[in-house]
């Protein structure tokens, strides 16, 4: 079968496999995003180093992903789905082999760097295959594949991260990428279809600097607000630089024939929905399971471990409620479960608020449950309208810009939760709510809350049509 026949074929069962690799490479990008920071003590005391400096090793990932994902579409087009799918796997796993072997945080922090440039590859590459192999009528099914990594990820990984490096070695957290890698790159040679653009187009080397640069000065100007101990020197610094670089971006973006990221995407209403507003969506939901276990911790008193394993509980939401979100989507369609799970993941913001020490924990269980399920509900919805109406010829520029703008999401959660825990005890102290670590946790949720206003309005501003091809509702 060639790569263009496969480019309009239905999704059937090889895709469905086509679909479960790229997700199970999803899995492996956000979790290594995310998993070494519960590991950093140990790795700042394996190196001689403090716990604080090993976090350039996490902003370094997060650096080299966010600059090269606008790329990702370029090189699928010049050189074949295929192939840089497959290196981009083998880069991410020989990467990972580097981080366990390495005798130093520089050492590190370079194959850090190697294993942003396989994840920037790896994910938005797998996605665009399986959504130009997938008819429309099929993309929930497909989408519904996708989403889990980015439910589950972010909350097993710190669990697992410390587990890891607390009862065997910090190395196992990269260790554990291996065997993994090596079956997705054998999966991925019988799998992926080598489909690619009919012409190559010359790489916008203009667009790519600005966007470079832009996207680079964010993230650094991100991780140093959301870090502990907050740099705030070159948290301005990046984000000045960020403003100017991105403005000029999309002022030259906007003008250019053969743009590197296609801005004029966002004219389609439901991608723009899910570009933008579930971008910020995505800020706020993400924050969650990062705000949550030093919640238990500083303002419970928990331990460690106990704080993972009840938040946990957000992960069996997210699961339990997988086999239903389609036949809801179908049932009531996007824009009325788009709704319902903003103004449900709201509520049970307001209430983790209200949690105290005091508080059952079958109720604190139960709450978590309960925001794990709009949240697996909201993503889905999101996910999948946002390539509905978008065509196949302009599939490329809608999967790069997606997967920069929701890399960005992801990083920006963290450092706004952190901003609004940091803001909760002049908040608190202001209003007379009371004083203490607990307080300020209790703003943050509240605030957060307050941020989904904005996806909430853009949803109910969504036309009751929205996603019809997709869902079989029109």
């Amino acid at each position: 079968m060639s790569g263009q026949q496969a480019a309009v074929e239905p999704i059937g069962t090889v895709s469905r496999g086509l679909a479960l690799l790229v997700a199970g490479a999803m899995f492996m990008e956000i979790m290594d995003g995310t998993v070494i920071a519960p590991a950093a003590p140990h790795i700042g005391e394996s190196f001689g180093v403090p716990a604080v400096a090993v976090n350039v090793a996490i902003t370094a990932y997060v650096l080299s992903v966010a600059v090269l994902i606008p790329i990702s579409g370029w090189l699928a087009d010049r050189y074949g789905a295929r192939r840089i799918f497959t290196t981009a796997v083998a880069v991410f796993t020989v990467a990972s082999i580097g981080c366990a072997a390495a005798p130093s945080l520089a050492l590190l922090v370079a194959a850090r760097v190697l294993m942003g440039v396989g994840g920037a590859m790896m994910v938005p590459v797998g996605r665009l295959v399986v959504l130009r192999t997938t008819a429309k009528t099929d993309l929930i099914r497909a989408i519904a594949y996708l989403t889990w990594p980015a439910l589950v990820a972010p909350v097993i990984a710190p669990a697992l991260g410390g587990i890891l490096s607390t009862y065997a070695s910090w190395r196992w957290i990269f260790l554990i990428n291996v065997p993994l890698g090596i079956a997705g790159f054998a999966l991925a040679l019988r799998l992926v279809p080598d489909v690619r653009a009919p012409e190559g187009r010359p790489l916008d080397w203009r667009g790519f600097a600005l966007v470079a640069v832009g996207t680079a000065a964010l993230v650094v100007g991100l991780e140093s607000i959301g870090s502990t101990h907050p740099h705030w020197a070159p948290a301005v610094l990046g984000l000045a630089i960020a403003a100017v670089a991105l403005g000029a971006a999309v002022r030259y973006l906007l003008r250019t024939d053969r743009p590197l990221v296609d801005l004029r995407v966002l004219r389609i209403a439901t991608y723009r929905v899910t570009a933008l507003a579930g971008s910020g969506y995505r800020a706020a939901i993400t924050a969650i399971p990062f705000l949550l276990p030093l919640f238990f911790q500083l303002g419970f008193g928990w331990t460690a471990a106990q704080a993972g394993l009840v938040v946990i509980a957000l992960f069996v939401g997210n699961i339990a409620i997988k086999p239903a979100t389609t036949p809801l989507l179908r049932r009531f369609g996007i824009r009325p479960v788009m709704v319902a799970s903003i103004l449900a993941g709201a509520v049970f913001l307001v209430g983790m608020a209200f949690l105290q020490p005091t508080t059952s924990l079958p109720v604190v269980l139960v709450l978590l449950l309960a925001s794990g399920v709009a949240r697996s509900v909201g993503f889905t919805a999101y996910n999948t309208v946002a390539f509905g109406d978008v065509p196949a010829e302009r599939m490329t520029p809608a999967n790069t810009l997606l997967s920069t703008l929701q890399e960005l999401g992801g990083g920006l959660g963290v450092a706004v939760g952190a901003l609004l825990v940091r803001l909760g005890e002049p908040v608190a102290a202001a209003t007379g709510l009371g004083e203490g670590t607990g307080v300020a946790f209790r703003v943050a949720f509240v605030l957060l809350a307050v941020l989904l206003l904005g996806p909430l309005v853009a949803a109910l501003r969504l036309p009751r049509t929205a996603g019809a091809v997709v869902t079989g509702r029109g």
